[in-house]
C-alpha cells in the first residue's frame, strides 16, 4: 500500500513538473505579449486606484441616495476586480518576477485582495465557526480598508515611476504638494467636513496653510469644520510636515523593496542619507520618530488639558493628538477651545507651553540632525556592547560621531532661542506679560521664543507687543528652524553660513571654517542666494498686499506677509479681513516658502554647466 502511495506521488510531481515546462515553454514563446499584456493591466490598476480613492471619497463625503450608493459600490466593486485580475494574470503568467519583485508585505495585500473574493463565492454562513471573524470579513469596512492599502501601494509606484524617469526632484517635490493642496481643498469643501457651506479660497487657503505647515486661517478651523475635516486637516499637516514623497518612497520601499537606482539616488538626497543602503533604514527611522514622538506628545498633553477644559474623554483625545501633530509638524494650528491663549491654559500652572515647546524643537531640530544623534547612539551602544563582551573593535574608530552640520546648527539653534527668551521677557516683562507670576513670564518667554520660529501659536496676543520686540520676532521668523525640517524660514544652516562668511570677511581669512572643517564654497554661495532671494520676495510680496489692501494696518499686512512667506502662521489679526485676491497671493507665498524659491527655481532652470571658456578675473569695487 505504501510503494503504491509512493508511486502515485511521483507520478503526480511528474505530471505537475510536465506541465508547468510547457507552461513556461509556451510563456516563452509569447513573452512579448505577456509583458505587454501586464503593462496594460498594472497602467489599468492604476487608474482604478484613482478612480476608487476618488469613489471613497464622495462615498464618506457626502450625503447619498440609496441609487447613488448602489452606483459607488459598483465603481468600488470594478476596481476590486481589476486589481484581482493583475494579481491572477501575474501569479499565472509570470509567476517568477512577481514573487521575486513583490516584497513580503504586498504579497500580504494581494493575498488580502484575494480574501474578499470570499463574500463573492461563499455566501455568509448561518452559523459561523468565528462570528467576529464572519463579520471582519464579509464587512464593506474590511473591504474598503483592504482596497485603499492596495490603491495607495499603486498611486506610491507610479510616484516612484515618475522619479525613476529623472524627473527634476525640485520639480517633483513642488508638484507633489501642489497636488495635495489642491486635493485637500476639494475635500475641505465636502458637506460632512464643514458644518456650513464655506467659499473654495477659504478653503485652498486653509489646504495650502496646513499643506506648506504655516497655520494661518481665514476661518475659525474649530467653528468650522466637523470631525472629519479635522482628520482631513491633520492628514494635510502630516504629509506637508515629512513630505509627500517621504510617504510614497517609504510604501514603495516598504511594500516591493524594488525602485531604479536612480530613484534611490534621488530620495537619497531629499533624506541627506549617507548612503543607498541605508536609505530605507532613514525613511523608517524618520517616521518611526515622528510619530512616537507625537503619540508621546498627545499623551502628555491629554494629562494636561484633561482637568482644564473637563470635555469627555474622545474630544480630549482628538484634541490631543491633533495638538500634538500641529506642534511637531510646527504648523500652528490649535483647536483648543479659546486657543493657546485661553485663560485656563495661561494661569493653569504653564505645563502645556512647555510640552508644546519641547515638540516644536523636536520638529524644527531638522531630520538630518536627528539621523546623525540616532547613528551616534548606535555608536556608542555598539562600543559598550563591544567593552562588556570584551571583544576588539575591528572596524575604523569614529571620532566625530557627530559631524559639521549638526555642531553648527545646534549652536546656532540655542544661542538664538536663549537669546530670544531673554531678549523677549525684558522688552515684555511689563508689557505684555503685566499681571503674571514670575515663573509664568518665565514661561511665556521661553515659548514666545521657540513658536516665531515656524510654529505660530499664540498665547499672548502679538497685537500688544512693542514695535522693538514686533522686529526681534519677525526676525526670528525670517531665520526659522533647521534644514529639511519641519521648521519655516530661511533655516538656521543658511543664518550660520552668512554670519561664519561675514566672520570670515571681517578677519580677512580666504576659507569659511567652523569646529575644524572647511564649509563647501558651493554652500556659502547657496546660502547667499537665499538670503538675497528671501529679502526680494519679501519686498514685493509686501508692495502686493500693501497695494490691495490699503484699508488695513500697514504693520499687520507687513507682519502678516512675513508670517505666510517663511511658513511661521503668527499673524496680528488681519487674516480674516484679506480680500480673496490677497488670499490667494499668500497661498503662493506660502507653497514659495516651503517648497523653496530656490530650488524651484533651479529645477525650472535645470542644469547647466558652465563655458569651458575660462575668463580674465577682475575685481568688483565693494565698500
Amino acid at each position: 500500500m505504501a510503494r503504491h502511495i509512493s508511486t502515485l506521488i511521483k507520478q503526480m510531481l511528474r505530471w505537475l513538473h510536465d506541465n508547468m515546462q510547457r507552461w513556461r515553454r509556451m510563456n516563452h514563446r509569447f513573452v512579448g505579449a505577456v509583458h505587454t499584456m501586464s503593462g496594460c493591466l498594472r497602467g489599468l490598476s492604476m487608474i482604478a486606484s484613482v478612480l476608487l480613492l476618488g469613489a471613497l471619497v464622495v462615498y464618506f463625503g457626502f450625503d447619498h441616495s440609496a441609487d447613488e450608493v448602489v452606483i459607488i459600490r459598483r465603481v468600488i466593486r470594478a476596481a476590486q476586480l481589476i486589481f484581482l485580475t493583475d494579481i491572477f494574470y501575474g501569479f499565472i503568467f509570470d509567476p517568477h518576477s512577481t514573487f521575486r519583485q513583490r516584497g513580503i508585505v504586498k504579497k500580504i495585500v494581494d493575498a488580502a485582495i484575494v480574501v474578499t473574493l470570499l463574500p463573492l463565492i461563499y455566501p455568509l454562513p448561518v452559523h459561523p465557526w468565528l462570528p467576529w471573524l464572519e463579520r471582519l470579513l464579509y464587512s464593506f469596512r474590511f473591504l474598503t480598508g483592504v482596497l485603499t492599502a492596495y490603491a495607495i501601494v499603486d498611486v506610491s509606484y507610479a510616484v516612484m515611476m515618475l522619479v525613476g524617469r529623472r524627473t527634476n526632484p525640485s520639480l517633483l517635490l513642488s508638484s507633489s504638494f501642489l497636488a495635495v493642496i489642491f486635493i485637500g481643498s476639494l475635500l475641505l469643501m465636502l458637506p460632512k467636513c464643514t458644518y456650513g457651506p464655506i467659499q473654495y479660497v477659504d478653503a485652498l487657503f486653509v489646504s495650502t496653510s496646513a499643506v506648506c505647515i504655516t497655520g494661518l486661517s481665514t476661518i475659525d478651523v474649530y467653528v468650522n469644520f466637523t470631525p472629519l475635516g479635522m482628520i482631513v486637516l491633520a492628514v494635510l499637516i502630516q504629509i506637508g510636515g515629512l513630505g509627500l514623497m517621504t510617504f510614497t518612497s517609504f510604501f514603495a520601499l516598504f511594500f516591493s523593496g524594488r525602485t531604479s537606482i536612480y530613484s534611490h539616488l534621488v530620495l537619497r538626497d531629499m533624506i541627506y542619507s549617507k548612503s543607498m543602503s541605508n536609505l530605507f533604514p532613514t525613511l523608517l527611522y524618520i517616521l518611526s520618530f515622528s510619530l512616537i514622538v507625537e503619540l508621546i506628545g498627545a499623551v502628555v498633553v491629554y494629562g494636561t488639558i484633561e482637568e482644564a477644559f473637563g470635555l469627555p474623554f474622545l474630544p480630549t483625545v482628538a484634541i490631543s493628538f491633533f495638538h500634538s501633530l500641529s506642534s511637531f509638524c510646527n504648523a500652528g494650528f490649535c483647536v483648543m477651545p479659546g486657543g493657546m491663549s485661553n485663560p485656563l491654559l495661561l494661569y493653569g500652572g504653564g505645563s502645556i507651553y512647555w510640552i508644546t515647546s519641547v515638540i516644536v524643537i523636536a520638529g524644527a531640530i531638522g531630520f538630518p540632525i536627528l539621523v546623525n544623534f540616532k547613528d551616534a547612539l548606535m555608536l556608542h551602544l555598539r562600543r559598550f556592547w563591544l567593552l562588556v563582551t570584551m571583544r576588539r573593535d575591528t572596524e575604523p574608530r569614529n571620532v566625530h560621531p557627530f559631524d559639521m552640520n549638526t555642531k553648527i546648527v545646534l549652536t546656532t539653534f540655542f544661542i538664538l532661542f536663549f537669546g530670544g527668551a531673554v531678549l523677549f521677557g525684558l522688552l515684555e516683562w511689563n508689557n505684555s506679560l503685566a499681571g503674571f507670576s514670575a515663573g509664568d513670564k518665565i514661561t511665556q518667554s521661553v515659548f514666545n521664543s521657540v513658536t516665531p520660529r515656524s510654529a505660530g501659536f499664540a498665547s499672548v496676543n502679538p497685537a500688544g507687543f512693542l514695535n522693538v520686540t514686533l522686529i526681534m520676532v519677525m526676525f526670528l521668523m525670517w531665520v526659522g528652524g533647521g534644514s529639511q525640517s519641519t521648521a519655516g524660514g530661511i533655516k538656521v544652516n543658511t543664518f550660520a553660513a552668512i554670519c561664519l562668511n561675514l566672520r570670515c570677511i571681517i578677519l580677512g581669512r580666504d576659507k569659511v571654517t567652523a569646529f575644524r572643517r572647511t564649509i563647501a564654497v558651493w554652500s556659502i554661495r547657496r546660502a547667499n542666494a537665499v538670503v538675497c532671494i528671501s529679502i526680494i520676495s519679501y519686498l514685493l510680496y509686501s508692495m502686493t498686499i500693501l497695494a490691495l489692501e490699503p484699508a488695513l494696518p500697514t504693520r499687520d499686512l507687513l507682519f502678516e506677509t512675513l508670517s505666510a512667506l517663511f511658513t511661521i502662521g503668527s499673524s496680528l489679526g488681519v487674516t480674516p479681513l484679506l480680500s480673496p485676491a490677497s488670499k490667494l497671493i499668500l497661498c503662493s507665498a506660502m507653497f514659495l516658502g516651503r517648497v523653496g524659491l530656490v530650488s524651484l527655481m533651479s529645477g525650472l532652470a535645470g542644469r547647466r554647466h558652465d563655458s569651458p571658456v575660462s575668463y580674465p578675473t577682475d575685481n568688483l569695487i565693494i565698500n
